[in-house]
């Protein structure tokens, strides 16, 4: 008998199946990769096992956690000039707003959710892999439940985007043509059959042998720059996780997130060293405006700096080393995704990220496996389309991240949600660490994000709970004149999904799932 494990995860499937894996004797890894693998099923059109993703371990011993990188790369090895600028088509779609986009092979880049999903069980897992991939395989046989999401993204794009591939049409429309909604049972054809190659063959099932040939062959015919030799040299990059340390005297936490040359991890460091000890029990005024503050100046880095150079690792060790050095004075100088988080009773915390972009509206050939559309994200791939060398890492937004409190309390946690993933899980964790909010509560209460365009414009997102008449008496916060603002309802989904799980001090478990989504927790 395992420990017992505690999961937050984007739906019920996948916090049961990381529940399941307690059952079996598994650990909080095993219990994060197995949701995940079923997220990957169970969220179409959000995350697939075609995309990246990021995992964060902190194990019970102590050791300094760590990021396993399985996030996407350029492709394109070995292929002339003239192949790149290919199999392409441009969408523009009404969701989030105005969302402008690049689909189509050309789109696609070298996926990594299955080496990261591995090479984080084969380190820190305690189950066998099949038995970890098994939950996975099952629903994709039973079919599942369409969700929120999921459904509220495929109802933009349901025709435009994934209505040029038979097999993404098919798998989103009923036998008699009818689209498959919110609540109904989506199946979605050979994927069970593929999934069962993965639990025998690991993620070379689709790095090598006759899938890959198949995914080459088809982006080779199409315009599309994935090579058998960017299949075959992908793999998983281990390194340190970022280190950040807030919380007042006798409540410290330790937190570990994603490491540079990502973004996510160093921005979200940022924030939470500059909000010092922000919020001193609720959000007042004051700690809003201190709140508001460090978004812009850090948004606004970002967006000038961390997005733009051509060394992402260095421009996030720069940002950090410049935050400790100056403290509260730096200031003045200054889509879609998935998370699963799981921790057990030894101490072990996983925190695992997904994403496939906007999807690209295509299946790899008889796998049921949907493609991501990374290199046509242009919020992310700031440099151009086919820019980058091959066998570059793409940047992202994704920040999984994991805690320790000098008691010996454990979190894992993270959020989807595009650009808000960061300031999202900076507001949780101020309000876990230093406001001492329950898990819950911290969740649920309000939020705000200061959205910024690429020319610089901003806006100040919020959820209409949230009390910004007191923080405008508070003389701190600028005016609607200096900063506009845009209202949403409250829980809007908008402002992520963030997802944790805790290992108490006192050896109890516990788990709490955005109410922005449809979250789900499950212990086992």
């Amino acid at each position: 008998m395992g420990p017992r494990v505690a999961v937050a995860s984007p739906n019920r499937d996948a916090a049961d199946a990381g529940a399941r894996m307690g059952g079996e004797g598994g650990n909080a890894v095993d219990a994060a990769v197995a949701a995940m693998l079923v997220t990957c099923v169970t969220e179409p059109g959000i995350v697939s096992l075609a995309g990246g993703a990021f995992a964060t371990v902190a194990t019970a011993d102590g050791a300094p956690p760590v990021t396993v990188d399985g996030y996407v790369e350029m492709p394109g090895r070995g292929l002339p000039a003239e192949a790149f600028g290919r199999g392409t088509r441009g969408l523009v779609t009404a969701y989030g707003g105005h969302t402008a986009m690049t689909v189509g092979h050309g789109s696609v880049a070298t996926p990594g959710v299955l080496p990261a999903l591995e090479e984080t069980h084969r380190r820190f897992g305690a189950l066998p892999w099949a038995v970890v991939v098994e939950p996975a395989i099952e629903i994709s046989r039973t079919g599942f439940a369409l969700g929120t999401a999921s459904d509220y993204y495929v109802e933009y794009v349901r025709d435009t985007l994934f209505g040029h591939d038979p097999a993404t049409r098919s798998a989103l429309h009923h036998a008699d043509g009818r689209p498959v909604r919110l609540g109904q049972t989506m199946r979605i054809p050979d994927l069970a059959d593929f999934l069962e190659r993965v639990a025998h063959e690991g993620s070379s099932a689709l790095m090598t042998g006759d899938v890959a040939a198949t995914l080459a062959a088809d982006m080779a015919a199409n315009g599309g720059l994935i090579t058998l030799a960017d299949l075959a040299a992908y793999a998983p990059v281990v390194r340190p996780a970022t280190p950040v340390e807030i919380g007042p005297p006798g409540r410290v936490w330790q937190f570990a997130t994603n490491p540079p040359p990502a973004i996510g991890g160093p921005v979200l460091a940022a924030m939470l060293m500059l909000l010092h000890d922000s919020p001193s029990g609720g959000w007042d005024g004051a700690d809003l405006a201190a709140l508001l503050r460090v978004m812009r100046a850090i948004l606004a880095h970002r967006n000038l700096e961390l997005d733009l150079t051509d060394d992402r690792a260095a421009a996030g060790r720069a940002l950090l080393d410049g935050v400790l050095a100056s403290g509260q004075a730096w200031l003045g100088v200054a889509p879609s995704t998935a998370h699963v988080s799981a921790v057990d009773t030894t101490g072990t915390a996983c925190s695992v990220t997904a994403s496939t972009g906007y999807g690209s509206g295509i299946t790899v050939p008889g796998t049921g496996v949907w493609l991501n559309n990374c290199l046509g994200e242009h919020e992310l791939n700031r440099s151009g389309l086919h820019a980058l060398p091959p066998g570059t890492r793409l940047a992202s937004n994704m920040a999984p991240t994991v805690g320790r409190r000098e008691d010996g309390a454990t979190i894992a946690i993270g959020s989807p949600g595009a650009d808000r993933i960061t300031t999202a899980m900076a507001q949780v964790i101020c309000s876990i660490a230093n406001g001492d909010l329950g898990l819950a509560e911290a969740i649920a209460r309000p939020r705000m994000h200061v959205r910024r365009t690429l020319d610089g414009a901003e806006t100040l997102e919020y959820e209409e709970d949230l009390d910004l008449d007191g923080a405008d008496r508070s003389g701190l916060f600028p005016s609607a004149d200096d900063l506009p603002r845009h209202a949403h309802h409250r829980l809007s989904m908008y402002f992520g999904g963030v997802a944790a799980a805790v290992h108490h001090a006192d050896g109890t478990l516990s788990a709490a799932a955005d109410p922005r989504r449809d979250g789900a927790t499950a212990t086992g």
